[in-house]
């Protein structure tokens, strides 16, 4: 072996820079696909912030924001792992009070422009979902600092019509029991935690705090969601089984009692209960075949009738169990079936407290489709009303976007009286549209195959098969009087079906093309009838 004359390299190691916290962000530079380094900036007598990162040497794909507003004039100490002192990644992180790089934030060329997504990095499973004095709070698996999963926080977004989403700081960060996994918020009208200190009720967030092992903690609020405190005494439910995690808090009523739902192992669930959110008690357990992670267990109406009711139990992929719960136990009368199919829905929740009078049950689920090239990564579905119904096949839940989607109506729709559809023909030839909101109702007659063309992706009804398609994905819509209903929405990646009024729910995760906004309808076979088509074209949600 030959030894030459130079040292050998000098590794990096840990580097380090102090900064005076000036303005409200510090802007960290990203490398999508650069290695992971850890950072961990200190505030001296604040727990740190610690999060894995590419940080980026040279220059960056886009640039991840910290919100240091809390501790302004206070001197910071960021350190990175693996890094020389030189770093042009640690000297190129910047105070501003802006978030660098903005200057095109949700105009981005696949941002969704009617469903929420985060202004930066990853988001998953909505978390949280709850409702207090007119504003729906939306929490989510969030990664601020990377494009891909890790680094798990409570992203929060608020909204006062479930359209109109504001991005507002973390609600919960990575702690000493692990990061932050998914759960669920509750207005603690009784103040059964003791948590209250003013006039405003608390509110209340359920986590899993995803350490070694896994445990179930809580944080709670009393401005309405802007200031988030762990609980001292965290966890509140030690490790029970697995990676037990997901929990789903309700009240209950009949026995002024808290519930829990909680992912346990494999196929399994259990359901808890406690007088104060702080000491659970474990009832009984459900098994769902082929699912697992995120329940969610709600009471419904039974065809509207608030005097006849049923409880849902699901996972993860949407797949539903309908029963009754005696208070300690839950009985399945139906299921497991399919709440939504395609490739992209999971982990769906529905909002704890709407109000009464109000009386729906809406329900958010994870787009699991990806973004990219872009700052941010995955989206939210557009918010639904579930209900549940007496079909011929059984109880179903039925689910249709919530009214509230219709204020994006950019003018009066396009609208097509009663017409034939005759084979080579299409009506809607000249419509064109990017965001597209399509309510139709279609007679079979004689036709063998109908369809649409919504910006070069086919949607198609096989007649025989009454197979409705979406580009690669497929379900059963049968249909009703010789007719099929249909609701279409059309967004930059994504293309959501609603046939006959909900009760099909199929979601396709794709890149809509940016240059063909063409839209068509058709007919095969011979002839069919259009009774009702409508064709609106949405304004974006987020700010102009």
């Amino acid at each position: 072996t030959l030894q030459g004359d130079q040292p050998p390299p000098v590794l990096p190691q840990d580097a380090t820079r102090v900064v005076t916290l000036e303005q409200r962000y510090l802007n960290l530079p990203v490398k999508t696909g650069a290695p992971l380094r850890r950072m961990i900036v200190t505030v001296a007598g604040k727990p740190p912030r610690e999060f894995d990162i590419e940080l980026a040497d040279g220059e960056p794909d886009w640039w991840a924001f910290m919100d240091v507003s809390s501790f302004t004039g206070q001197l910071a100490t960021i350190k990175v792992s693996k890094t020389r002192q030189d770093s042009n990644g640690l000297r190129s992180i910047d105070q501003s009070d802006e978030i660098k790089g903005a200057q095109n934030l949700y105009r981005e060329t696949l941002r969704p422009q009617f469903h929420f997504s985060s202004r930066r990095g990853w988001n998953n499973d909505p978390n949280g979902l709850v409702f207090y004095q007119g504003e729906y709070h939306l929490f989510y698996q969030h990664n601020p600092y990377g494009w891909s999963w890790g680094n798990m926080h409570w992203g929060h977004a608020t909204s006062t019509d479930l359209i109109h989403w504001k991005e507002l700081p973390a609600a919960l960060y990575p702690d000493e029991h692990g990061t932050m996994f998914s759960g669920s918020a509750v207005v603690d009208w009784n103040n059964t935690a003791g948590f209250q200190t003013g006039e405003e009720k608390p509110l209340i967030c359920i986590f899993t705090a995803a350490g070694s092992p896994f445990s179930q903690g809580l944080a709670f609020s009393n401005d309405r969601g802007r200031v988030w405190n762990k609980y001292a005494n965290n966890p509140v439910l030690p490790h029970v089984a697995g990676e037990n995690r997901d929990p789903k808090v309700v009240w209950y009523q009949p026995e002024k009692k808290w519930l829990m739902a909680l992912y346990l192992e494999g196929n399994t669930y259990g359901l808890f209960t406690s007088s104060d959110l702080k000491k659970w008690e474990k009832m009984s357990e459900i098994t769902i075949a082929d699912t697992t992670e995120c329940p969610e267990f709600f009471e419904i109406p039974l065809d509207g009738h608030r005097g006849e009711t049923r409880w849902v139990f699901y996972g993860g992929n949407g797949h539903y169990l309908v029963g009754s719960f005696d208070g300690r136990k839950f009985t399945a009368e139906s299921g497991p079936q399919p709440l939504h199919l395609g490739n992209s829905w999971y982990a769906s929740q529905t909002f704890n407290d709407i109000p009464r009078e109000d009386g729906r049950r809406i329900l958010i689920p994870w787009g699991t489709f990806a973004t990219p090239g872009m700052s941010f990564n995955q989206m939210m579905g557009i918010p639904v009303e579930l209900r549940l119904r007496e079909t011929s096949d059984g109880l179903r839940l039925l689910a249709y976007p919530v009214k509230e989607l219709e204020s994006l109506r950019a003018q009066a729709p396009y609208l097509l009286r009663a017409q034939p559809l005759l084979p080579g023909e299409n009506p809607l030839a000249g419509v064109k549209g990017d965001l597209l909101d399509i309510v139709a109702e279609l007679a079979i007659g004689q036709a063998t195959e109908l369809g649409f063309n919504l910006r070069g992706v086919p949607v198609t009804y096989d007649v025989a098969t009454q197979q409705l398609g979406v580009k690669d994905q497929s379900a059963t819509l049968k249909r009703v009087d010789g007719k099929i209903r249909l609701r279409l929405l059309v967004d930059r990646t994504s293309i959501e079906v609603f046939g006959n009024d909900g009760l099909l729910y199929l979601t396709l995760g794709t890149i809509v093309s940016g240059h063909d906004h063409s839209v068509g309808v058709y007919a095969k076979g011979g002839a069919a009838t259009i009774d009702v088509l409508e064709v609106s074209e949405l304004k974006s949600a987020w700010p102009p």
